[in-house]
């Protein structure tokens, strides 16, 4: 075992990639296979704390995790302390490694009910919160921010400060407001800001949308570490420094068909395949792969066609 980059609290992160909580994308078969090819830590995708206590299916099918799919984060978002609590108990006791509570969720629908990135217009709020969970659970605790609310709030060394300061274990800051939602240059000067303003590990958020980004961003913010997350769509390649174009189309193809077999032994035949589609479209990026091709294999409904076509299209 290799010597950890870094701890969060007494938990080793024996890397500095890290799987970003990516809505939509961030389910178990996802998960894993980024840990296989590197990553050093993953995210759930973002989870709401009410649901979780209602028993949403969704919620629950997020929520199941494999025994290999280790060091996991869990986050949850929300923004009444006692509902947070109860189901940061409910997500410890199925075994994860670590409760990320969100703060940076810029989505209109999470936002208007006073939840994700919407709360750095309250961090005395932010302070209550996270105290609660900590005292709450026996995993550490860990926050992810945005840089403030709008350009006329950027109070992100506030708020890191006040997370610090209530027992957070880890923070990670992506580079922008929520007003900016994904537009605009990510600000790395102001997450090497807060690196420079606490102690625990700070992970940087923003921009990193290639292989040569990872080292820039960690060079620019001196982070513990770097979440990856739309970049690594279609390509679990980058936690291994890789670029996709980098990557032949022959060994992309056992990698897309053993996500696709992960996902359909996961969601079903018919959930797999249809979720399945968006990250393969982007495994698709940068190859011979005809236009007629791309619509056959979006439009396949069962995994012995899908698999034929593949492996025609590949010469196999």
């Amino acid at each position: 075992m290799t010597t950890p980059v870094f701890f969060i609290r007494d938990l080793p992160i024996h890397g500095s990639l890290i799987l970003a909580p990516l809505s939509g994308y961030n389910d178990q078969p996802f998960r894993r296979l980024c840990l296989e090819f590197g990553a050093a830590l993953v995210y759930t995708g973002l989870l709401s704390a009410s649901a979780i206590l209602y028993g949403s299916q969704r919620s629950d099918e997020l929520l199941r995790f494999h025994p290999d799919e280790h060091p996991l984060a869990c986050q949850l978002f929300g923004s009444d302390v006692d509902i947070l609590a109860k189901a940061a108990r409910a997500v410890e006791a199925l075994g994860i490694d670590v409760l990320d509570f969100n703060m940076g969720c810029a989505e209109p629908k999470i936002v208007k009910g006073g939840h994700g990135a919407a709360l750095l217009k309250d961090p005395a709020l932010i302070g209550r919160i996270v105290t609660q969970l900590v005292a709450t659970v026996r995993v550490p605790v860990t926050g992810k921010i945005r840089l403030g609310w709008d350009a006329g709030s950027r109070n992100y060394l506030e708020v890191a400060r006040i997370l610090e300061d209530s027992g957070a274990a880890m923070l990670a800051v992506h580079g922008r407001t929520a007003d900016q939602q994904y537009t605009g240059r990510a600000d790395w000067d102001a997450i090497a800001a807060v690196k420079q303003a606490v102690r625990i590990p700070v992970l940087a958020s923003g921009d990193v949308k290639c292989a040569a980004d990872i080292s820039r961003i960690q060079a620019r913010t001196g982070c513990d570490g770097v979440m990856i997350g739309r970049a690594a769509i279609g390509n679990p390649w980058i936690f291994q420094y890789r670029d996709l174009p980098d990557v032949p189309w022959a060994e992309r193809v056992p990698v897309i068909l053993e996500h696709l077999r992960r996902m359909v032994d996961f969601h079903g035949e018919y959930l797999g395949l249809r979720r399945f589609r968006k990250h393969l479209r982007r495994y698709l990026t940068s190859t011979d792969v005809s236009r007629q091709q791309r619509r056959a294999f979006l439009q396949c409904e069962d995994l012995a066609t899908f698999t034929a076509l593949l492996e025609s299209v590949a010469g196999v």
